[in-house]
């Protein structure tokens, strides 16, 4: 970096000492730029927030045990004073700067300073967070630490206790240090390009940290990156090395106190930018992200940062990160703008040490002196081509150029020319409109080529920093071209880390560069796959929480990938339901490795032992990009399935079943929108193929995939719920078709009644079939195949049903007999022959669930838990009904029944699309009537109660109070006034004085001759006229407004689901 020259300070204020330290309220309350993780849920933010502080206080007494600065411990004399005129020691400190020992150094008493011995190191002050004033909310963190710290244990500090992840790429930005010119369409294309690079691959950007000079131009990019982005595109990490001895108002950062305990907890230190008063230091600039102020112990002095900045980017450019199974070295590249003779020494190391070099033409000085000498030959870079040049780009220092040091300088530029294969010049508009971050890019693969990687170790590294930075147009436009032709083998480990890192983009440009997904996809490759699932994923905790409840888990082989692959298939049957057969087989560890198995020609749901399993790479890796929400991966696999239907579909299942058990809301909206879409991705290739051949897209529906747990996609869409997909014109037209059997679907419903009632009409032509065999034939055939239809079995079922209930109704109201009647006994048989029908709802399994799950499913409908109660009861009042002396309690309940058996009737004609509409909003419905009720019962109750005080004195009869209170107010709103609430009709006739009668109510207060009430006849009809007010008028229009939107809401949704 190019050091600053010394400018003449414009204040009188002492250079680089501010006042003290002050601690803000609001500045202690920012975020700072820890990146918390994404996986914390809302309902643990107490939680987060005090780990967070557990987690400061250790970071602060690891700082304090491994970071130091640097102290002058020795006074001396400087025989030059400072710029406001004070005495000062050699380092440059006023001696009211210096610790007391150093006025006093009786070991050093005579001897001449010395940095090396009178400097010494001790635990650091300077620390913590940094808010820059007058721009906001932004907080940095911030470090003092002595120019000897080793550089891991700076690294150390940087990822573990400032929580920066690990960078993909190290960008090391020098030049010019004082303010510059550059054309603003330059300027705009290097801050464009800047910002890309490093925010696409995940870059850290090192600068010097300072508000100057190329610094400057960092942070304005950097700026402008945060002005224009979302808060979701995160914060780009810049971080600045700068001179703490340079650093202009450096004492705001010093802790207010030296003590360790003030010291827990965090910092949060005011720096202020004052570039008036800075005199010839410099100030820290507000747009970089984390600072290393370097301490020797000395005032004013630049460029102490150089060697061990030099240090920190070797040390971090030989660190290693491994991501799905693919790890890369850091690389590191050196962008320089404008620049002299420091940033000159700067390229010439890099250079040396096989960094890549991007020069900036255009931005001045050294870059430009570079960059029109980088494309000749070493012969004609000669001593006076240089001299030319630097009389050029550096007009106002030339004459200070002796001849020796522009022989230098052309040795240099020599020596870095020569290796171009390093260096790279980026010129405004070469190659099109191309950007500083391809130019960045390009000069990192460039330099991958030239060393340490020879043939197909070279091409594949250099794909692995593409896949690493994310850069797809890299890797298109750099790497797969014509000089070396990829096997698809050679992209197996590439893609397993592309899925992993989730960037779909590569995936997407390995299958079209040849990769078969059949040879790529193993059992190795998906254990290695789910094993690395995101930690948030819910799908990983419910995989997680089925590898603890196996018992045969601890003792697995923990290298057979086929062990952990069961436990998925266990998971997806889960979600997909239990009518699925499992994806994947259990191996035992004993069992050879099979990476091909056999295609099995069983029937639908076949649960035998020995049932085949296809293996389908599309599938297993859609559900693995599924499970994870990952919506652009998913898309990019669903293409290559084979079953697309049956894939989409599965998918709206999966996604259905995570989302109820999804706790963050975001990811729950994310996942339902991500299941409607492949609902609707479904619809659209049944549209085509039904477009296309309607039949052969009607055996779609029902023909059984093996990849899918041997299930069929109509089968999906139903447990899926999938009604737009159900309510397509084609699936209605093959349920249509099923529903009718082997009839015609135009015969009338008219005519399949009739000839219900009279079957010999079946041997004319008043029912069309759709077989011609059927239609040619008569007799027994026509009979059976008639009456097997499902139109004509469901209306056999509801017309039989009607006969049960009309004869049930008979025998209660006209035939009930001490002993049961032939009637009753009919009763009897017909509710035997349904309680056979839930029985074997009940145990009937033929997916193999076993009997706990088909019990589950079963009192998990409301329908049959309705039809197991009206059983019970109707087999509770047929016992009181054989007792004699229980006869009528027996009537009673089965009376009661009778209105349970009747409901059913609701269930019946759900089916119905004229009546199934309504069912089903009255069924929503009801969730309203209840917060409706609640409402009601607080004026029913206090009206009920204030009236019934009021009227009557001491009421000791239960049933009386109850009709008062609750019987008599809740006939108010429907228009029967309660007597003598208003005074009028008082009649000793209609009640009792004293309580006394059972089948009168009492009396109300009157007066001592029992003559007229005396109750306040105004108070109790002015109760009531509010009472009517307020539940006549307000709550029952609620109550019709609340009905009128569910009904709009679910007009549509209910149609839909009745189809």
């Amino acid at each position: 970096m190019e050091p600053l020259a010394p400018r003449r300070a414009g204040s009188k204020q002492e250079e680089g000492f501010g006042g003290q330290p002050r601690r803000v309220a609001e500045l202690v309350m920012l975020p700072d730029l820890r990146r918390s993780s994404s996986g914390v849920s809302k309902n643990k933010k107490s939680q987060y927030l005090l780990s967070n502080c557990e987690e400061q206080e250790n970071s602060s007494s690891w700082i304090l045990e491994n970071i130091k600065k640097k102290e002058c411990v020795y006074f001396v004399k400087s025989s030059t004073l400072s710029d406001a005129g004070k005495v000062v020691c050699e380092c440059g400190y006023p001696r009211e700067q210096h610790l007391a020992e150093a006025m006093n150094p009786y070991a050093f008493q005579g001897e001449e300073w010395d940095p090396k011995k009178h400097v010494k190191e001790m635990p650091t002050d300077a620390f913590g967070d940094i808010a820059f004033r007058d721009v906001g909310q932004k907080v940095g963190k911030y470090v003092r630490l002595s120019q000897d710290t080793p550089s891991h244990i700076i690294y150390h500090l940087i990822t573990q206790h400032w929580d920066l992840d690990i960078p993909n790429l190290l960008i090391s930005v020098t030049g010019g240090a004082k303010d510059f010119n550059m054309k603003p369409r330059l300027k705009s294309i290097f801050r464009r390009g800047l910002v890309k690079v490093a925010h696409t691959t995940g870059a850290w950007i090192i600068t010097g940290g300072t508000h100057a000079g190329v610094m400057k131009q960092v942070g304005e990019a950097v700026r402008d990156f945060s002005l224009s982005s979302s808060r979701n595109e995160g914060e780009l990490v810049t971080i600045g090395i700068a001179t703490w001895g340079a650093v202009h108002n450096r004492r705001s950062l010093i802790h207010p106190t030296l003590l360790p305990s003030h010291l827990q907890g965090g910092f949060c230190a005011e720096y202020v930018v004052d570039e008036e008063g800075q005199g010839h230091l410099t100030c820290l600039d507000s747009n970089h992200s984390h600072f290393i102020l370097v301490d020797d112990g000395t005032h004013g002095c630049y460029g102490v940062e150089i060697a061990l900045r030099t240090k920190l980017e070797k040390f971090i450019s030989e660190q290693t990160k491994e991501r799905g199974g693919v790890a890369i070295k850091i690389p590191i590249v050196c962008v320089v703008l404008e620049g002299g003779p420091g940033t000159l020494q700067t390229i010439y190391n890099a250079i040396t040490n096989g960094t890549p070099c991007v020069i900036v033409e255009g931005s001045g000085r050294v870059a430009d002196v570079i960059a029109q000498v980088a494309s000749l030959p070493i012969s004609e870079i000669t001593i006076s081509l240089i001299q030319q040049k630097l009389s050029m780009f550096f007009q106002e220092m030339f004459e200070t150029f002796t001849e020796s040091r522009i022989v230098e300088w052309t040795k240099k530029i020599q020596d870095i020319v020569r290796k171009r294969q390093l260096l790279t010049i980026f010129r405004e508009g070469k190659d099109g409109q191309q950007d500083v971050d391809v130019a960045i890019l390009q000069a990192l693969l460039k330099a991958s080529r030239s060393h340490d990687h020879f043939g197909h170790e070279n091409w594949d590294h250099q794909l692995k920093l593409a896949v690493a930075w994310n850069r797809v147009d890299i890797a298109r436009s750099e790497i797969f071209t014509d000089e070396w032709q990829w096997k698809p083998s050679e992209l197996h480990t590439i893609m397993t880390a592309a899925l992993i890192s989730n960037k779909p983009e590569f995936v997407k440009l390995f299958l079209e560069n040849g990769l078969q997904l059949k040879e790529f996809v193993t059992w190795d490759t998906l254990s290695s796959l789910y094993r690395n699932l995101d930690p948030s994923c819910l799908f990983q905790y419910k995989l997680q929480k089925v590898l603890a409840e196996d018992p045969e888990h601890p003792t697995a082989v923990p290298a057979d990938p086929r062990v952990h692959m069961h436990f998925v298939a266990q998971v997806l049957r889960e979600l997909l339901g239990d009518f699925t057969q499992p994806l994947y087989p259990r191996f035992r560890p004993y069992d050879q490795v099979r990476l091909t198995l056999r295609v099995p020609h069983g029937k639908p749901n076949d649960s035998s032992g020995d049932a085949a399993f296809k293996r389908d790479p599309a599938r297993d890796l859609l559900i693995w990009a599924i499970v994870q929400n990952r919506r652009k991966l998913a898309e990019i696999i669903w293409d290559q399935s084979q079953e697309c239907i049956a894939a989409a579909l599965a998918c709206t299942k999966i996604l259905k079943e995570l989302s109820k058990e999804e706790e963050d809301t975001d990811s729950l909206e994310e996942m339902l929108a991500l299941a409607d879409e492949y609902e609707h991705r479904a619809i659209g290739v049944f549209t085509e193929c039904y477009r296309k051949d309607e039949e052969r897209a009607q055996k779609l529906l029902v023909r059984v995939s093996q990849a899918w747990g041997t299930t069929t996609c109509l089968q999906l869409a139903l447990e899926a719920k999938d009604m737009k997909f159900m309510s397509h014109g084609g699936v209605q037209a093959f349920l249509t078709k099923v529903w009718w059997g082997q009839l015609c679907v135009d015969n009338g419903l008219w005519r399949v009644i009739l000839c219900m009632l009279a079957f010999p009409l079946l041997c004319t032509h008043l029912i069309s079939f759709r077989e011609k065999r059927l239609q040619a034939v008569r007799g027994l055939l026509r009979v059976r195949a008639f009456f097997s239809a499902p139109v004509v079995i469901f209306h056999v079922n509801i017309l039989s049903y009607f006969l049960f209930l009309c004869l049930f109704s008979y025998v209660l109201m006209v035939d009930f007999q001490p002993t049961p009647s032939h009637c009753e006994y009919v009763i009897y048989f017909w509710l035997f022959s349904l309680t056979c029908e839930e029985l074997r709802q009940l145990f009937y399994d033929p997916d193999g669930c076993g009997l706990r799950k088909r019990a589950f499913l079963y009192f998990n409908d409301f329908w049959n838990k309705l039809d197991i109660i009206a059983i019970l009861l109707f087999i509770v009042g047929l016992t009181c009904r054989l007792i004699p002396a229980l006869l009528y309690t027996g009537r009673v309940l089965l009376s009661l029944d009778f209105i349970m058996f009747c409901l059913r009737l609701m269930h019946i004609f759900t089916v119905s699309k004229t009546l199934g509409p309504k069912i089903i909003i009255v069924k929503r419905m009801m969730k309203d009537v209840f917060f409706f009720i609640f409402l009601l019962a607080v004026w029913v109750v206090s009206f009920g109660v204030a009236k019934q005080a009021i009227l009557i004195h001491n009421e000791s009869r239960v049933d009386w109070i109850f009709r008062g209170v609750i019987y008599q107010s809740y006939l108010t709103i429907f228009g029967q006034m309660p007597a003598y609430i208003d005074g009028v009709n008082f009649s000793l006739d209609d009640c009792s004085p004293n309580g006394t009668e059972p089948y009168k109510p009492k009396c109300p207060e009157s007066d001592t001759n029992l003559q007229a009430p005396a109750f306040p006849e105004w108070l109790t009809v002015i109760l009531l006229c509010l009472y009517l007010l307020f539940t006549n008028i307000l709550l029952l229009n609620l109550l019709i407004a609340m009905f009128k939107s569910r009904s709009t809401r679910t007009r549509s949704g209910s149609s839909s689901a009745t189809t």
